[in-house]
């Protein structure tokens, strides 16, 4: 097992259950096994501890010696013995402002004590589903919500409509911008912490306390209240349902929380089930929706070390006006397959970026055909690599020969 890795802080909602908020039997099974080989959970949500507790003993957190952030890390507690390691609130001067926003755009608000959602409107389907999401916790319908507040709260939560949320999000952070912190976890919900409270800085508070640093941090996550933990982690992870702006912020993208993605991470990580010898194409085929790639019918039919094969049509996305594969779409065929062939390659860390493409036209395949290219690594060197790209016919017949440069850089 990969011993480079000592903590692993999983969210929970989109990451850790399926959408049926459920843990699947793999996934639970690759958790213990590797709390069993001495690596420390952190589970890391947006949810009151009340939401987090049960998933907590579920992962048997308390036997391991895991860690709970709940309220997007504004408490942190360890699981062995309950100790509360941080422990923030919002000031209670600020209740009635929220409320206040909150009513006059007509929208839903809400707040947790230790056991219950605290709500004027607990009828709000939003109100119920936030219920649901953490254990059926009990709802407590108030008459007035600002003098049921009693003591400071973790997290308060406004929810409702997109677009009144859009402007409440917009004026809260102008006018209370240094005092609390706003993540939008959903189109219909605002979640208000205190100001400097998110889950990257929690696991650094917590990869302090542990002696433990960043570099030995896996995050996973799938949305935006994630992004301070994936960018603070050696390996960030972003689930295949996340949110483009963590998937492009994120040093790996593993399969979607119903195809047991936090499964299939860990496979790759600590039992290299993977051992970069085989890849589920019809998965990473499937990656390539909405890019050039799937606009030009590539299709990539074989992935190992050192070698890629790919088909490309020549059709109307490619062809000449003369009815022959385009010298263009065959370069971009080209690059395709050597970019391909430089990610199976690169280390977590690492990204591949195109530095030089050149080739020579031999021959002409005409509109009908399906060309095949093979690329082939030349110099695999630790800042660059070097591959050789033959385009044939369906009939083998070569049609270019190209090379191309890729530069291997460090992700920052």
């Amino acid at each position: 097992m990969d011993d480079k890795y000592k903590l692993i802080a999983l969210d929970l909602d989109g990451t850790l259950t399926n959408d049926q908020k459920e843990i699947s039997k793999d996934t639970l099974k690759y958790i213990i096994g590797i709390q069993q080989a001495g690596l420390k959970i952190a589970l890391a949500s947006g949810r009151p501890t009340h939401g987090v507790s049960h998933i907590a003993r579920q992962l048997k957190l308390d036997e391991f010696g895991g860690y709970m952030l709940s309220y997007n890390g504004g408490k942190i507690i360890r699981c062995s013995d309950g100790k509360i390691l941080a422990n923030h609130c919002l000031d209670l001067d600020l209740i009635p402002v929220l409320y206040q926003y909150a009513k006059d755009a007509g929208q839903s608000i809400l707040t947790y004590t230790f056991d219950a959602v605290i709500t004027e409107d607990a009828d709000h389907e939003l109100v119920k589903h936030e219920s649901f999401l953490n254990g059926n916790m009990p709802i407590r319908k108030v008459t007035d919500f600002v003098e049921a507040v009693v003591k400071p709260p973790h997290k308060v939560a406004i929810i409702g409509e997109k677009e009144p949320l859009d402007k409440i999000f917009a004026e809260l952070v102008q006018i209370l911008g240094q005092r609390i912190n706003i993540y939008r976890s959903a189109e219909t919900y605002l979640e208000i912490v205190p100001a400097q409270i998110d889950k990257g800085k929690a696991l650094s508070f917590l990869l302090s306390e542990l002696n433990m640093t960043p570099k030995q941090l896996i995050a996973v996550g799938d949305s935006y209240n994630d992004l301070s933990m994936i960018q603070l982690a050696g390996l960030g992870v972003a689930m295949g349902n996340a949110t483009e702006a963590v998937k492009q912020c994120a040093h790996y993208i593993t399969k979607s929380n119903n195809e047991d993605g936090v499964a299939h991470l860990i496979q790759k990580v600590f039992f290299h089930a993977e051992d970069k010898k085989t890849i589920d194409l019809e998965y990473f085929n499937s990656l390539m929706q909405n890019t050039l790639m799937s606009t030009l019918g590539i299709k990539c039919t074989h992935l190992s070390e050192g070698r890629v094969e790919a088909t490309m049509p020549v059709d109307i996305r490619t062809r000449q006006p003369m009815g022959i594969l385009h010298g263009g779409a065959t370069l971009a065929f080209a690059e395709t397959l050597a970019g391909y062939g430089s990610v199976f390659l690169c280390d977590e860390n690492e990204i591949q970026v195109g530095m030089q493409v050149s080739g020579n036209h031999i021959s002409s395949a005409h509109e009908g055909d399906v060309v095949r290219g093979v690329a082939t690594i030349v110099h695999k060197g630790r800042s660059s690599h070097v591959w050789n790209v033959d385009v044939l016919t369906g009939t083998d017949k070569i049609i270019s020969s190209i090379r191309v440069v890729n530069s291997i850089i460090k992700r920052r």
